[in-house]
C-alpha cells in the first residue's frame, strides 16, 4: 500500500486535451468604390445576367436537335458554357487595365484579326455554312474571325481618332479611319457575310459621331454605305428573294424563303403574355432553323412570353443607358469614340436581330450578343464589355491616355479637310 501511494503522489498527469488559440488569417478587402465606378459594376452586373440568361435559353433551344445528332442533349451547352466561363475571366482581366494599354494593342488585335479572317476565306481552313464562309478551324478548334474583327475595328478607330480633332476632318482627312473599316468590311464580305459587315459599317458610323464628325460628312458617308450594301445585297440571289419576301409580306411563299421568318412569328404569338414555361417550346423540335443561334428570340418569346422579351429588351436599354453615361461624362476622344462603337455594336446589333424575328427587317442573320449560341460571338461581346468597364474606370482614376480632350462641337470650317 506504501509503494503504490508513492507511485501515485510521483505520477505525472497527463491532459488528455489542450486548449489552443486558434490561428486566425485576416483578410482586407478594398472597398467597392476603389475598385470601380458605379458604371463599372452596372455594366459587370447588366452583362453577366444576359449571359447567364442566354446560357439557359441555349440549353433549353438545342437540346431537342443536339439529342437527335450527337446523342447528346447538352453538346452545344457544354460548349457554351465553357466560351462563356472563358469569356468572363478575359472580361475582368480586361477591365483592369489600363486604356493605353488598350489604345497600344489596337494595331496588334485588328491586324491579327484580318489575317485571320483572311485565311478563313481564302485557304481551306475555312469552313463554308449555310452558304458564308465565315469559320476556321484550328487545333481542332472553331473560331469565326469576324466577331473579333469587329473588336479590333473598336480599338483602331478609337485610338486614330483619339489623335485627330474629327470635327474639323473631311474625306481625306478621314481616310486614316475609313481605309481600314473598308478593309474590315471587304474581308468579311469575301465570306458573303453581309450581316456581320452591315454591323461593322453601323460601327464605324457611330465612331465618328461620337468623335464630333460633322453631320453633313457623317450624311455623306452614310447614303456611301447604303449604296454599297445594297449592291452587296443584290449580288446574291438568296438575298434579294429574302427582300422580296420581307416586302410582300411573306404571303405566297410559306413553305419556302419565308418559312424561318413566318415560324418565328408563330413561336411568338404561341407565347402569349407570360409563355409556356421554360424547356415547354414546340418550333424547337426541328420547326424553327437556327433556333438556338439567330432566332433564338423566338425561342424566349415563345417559353417566356412577352413579359420576357419586355425584360430581355430592357436589359439591353439599360446597357445603352450606361454607356451612354461613361460618353457624355468623358471628355477624352479614345474613351467617348471606343465606347460609342461598343454601344452600337452590341445594343445595336440586338436590335438589328430583335427587328428580324420580329418581321421588321429581312432576315440577314446576325446572333442576339450575350444570348445567341456561338463561343466567338460570346468571347468577343464579354472582351468588349471588359474594354468598356476599364474606360469606365479611366475617369475616375486619372488614367485616360493621353490625347487632346474633346471640346464642345465648334462651327463648321470650309475647306476642313486635313
Amino acid at each position: 500500500m506504501e509503494t503504490e501511494t508513492a507511485v501515485q503522489r510521483t505520477a505525472d498527469v497527463i491532459p488528455l486535451f489542450v486548449r489552443r488559440r486558434m490561428r486566425t488569417v485576416r483578410v482586407a478587402l478594398p472597398p467597392l468604390s476603389r475598385v470601380g465606378t458605379p458604371d463599372y459594376y452596372a455594366l459587370g452586373a447588366i452583362t453577366l445576367f444576359l449571359a447567364a440568361f442566354g446560357l439557359l435559353m441555349v440549353l433549353s433551344a438545342s437540346s431537342v436537335e443536339q439529342s437527335q445528332r450527337v446523342g447528346n442533349p447538352y453538346a452545344d451547352f457544354g460548349r457554351q458554357a465553357i466560351a462563356e466561363s472563358l469569356g468572363v475571366a478575359l472580361m475582368l482581366l480586361v477591365s483592369r487595365l489600363k486604356p493605353a494599354v488598350l489604345l497600344r494593342s489596337a494595331p496588334i488585335v485588328f491586324a491579327g484579326a484580318v489575317v485571320v479572317q483572311l485565311l478563313t476565306v481564302l485557304t481551306p481552313l475555312g469552313l463554308t455554312v449555310n452558304g458564308n464562309r465565315n469559320w476556321i478551324r484550328i487545333a481542332g478548334f472553331t473560331l469565326q474571325p469576324s466577331e473579333f474583327v469587329k473588336l479590333g475595328l473598336v480599338l483602331l478607330i478609337a485610338a486614330v481618332l483619339s489623335r485627330r480633332k474629327a470635327e474639323r476632318l473631311g474625306f481625306v482627312g478621314l481616310l486614316p479611319v475609313l481605309l481600314p473599316a473598308a478593309l474590315a468590311i471587304l474581308v468579311v464580305l469575301l465570306g458573303k457575310d453581309l450581316g456581320t459587315s452591315m454591323i461593322i459599317g453601323l460601327i464605324v458610323l457611330a465612331g465618328l459621331y461620337f468623335s464630333g464628325v460633322r453631320i453633313a460628312t457623317l450624311g455623306s458617308l452614310t447614303v456611301l454605305a447604303a449604296l454599297v450594301f445594297g449592291l452587296a445585297a443584290a449580288s446574291r440571289g438568296s438575298r434579294v428573294d429574302r427582300l422580296a419576301a420581307w416586302s410582300h409580306g411573306c404571303n405566297g411563299d410559306v413553305l419556302g424563303t419565308c418559312w424561318q421568318a413566318q415560324q418565328a412569328i408563330w413561336a411568338l404569338a404561341n407565347g402569349g403574355l407570360f409563355g409556356v414555361g421554360i424547356g415547354n417550346s414546340v418550333s424547337k423540335w426541328f420547326w424553327l432553323p437556327e433556333a438556338d443561334n439567330d432566332f433564338i428570340l423566338a425561342v424566349i418569346g415563345e417559353e417566356t412570353g412577352l413579359v420576357g422579351l419586355l425584360v430581355l429588351l430592357l436589359l439591353f436599354v439599360a446597357l445603352a443607358v450606361v454607356a451612354l453615361r461613361i460618353v457624355t461624362a468623358s471628355r477624352d476622344r479614345f474613351t467617348r469614340a471606343a465606347v460609342g462603337m461598343a454601344l452600337a455594336w452590341l445594343v445595336g446589333q440586338a436590335f438589328a436581330n430583335i427587328a428580324v424575328v420580329l418581321g421588321l427587317a429581312p432576315v440577314f442573320g446576325v446572333p442576339l450578343p450575350f444570348v445567341s449560341a456561338g463561343g466567338s460571338s460570346m468571347i468577343a461581346n464579354l472582351l468588349a464589355v471588359g474594354a468598356v468597364m476599364a474606360l469606365a474606370n479611366a475617369s475616375k482614376d486619372g488614367r485616360a491616355p493621353s490625347a487632346p480632350p474633346l471640346r464642345h462641337r465648334p462651327a463648321p470650317v470650309r475647306g476642313g479637310s486635313a
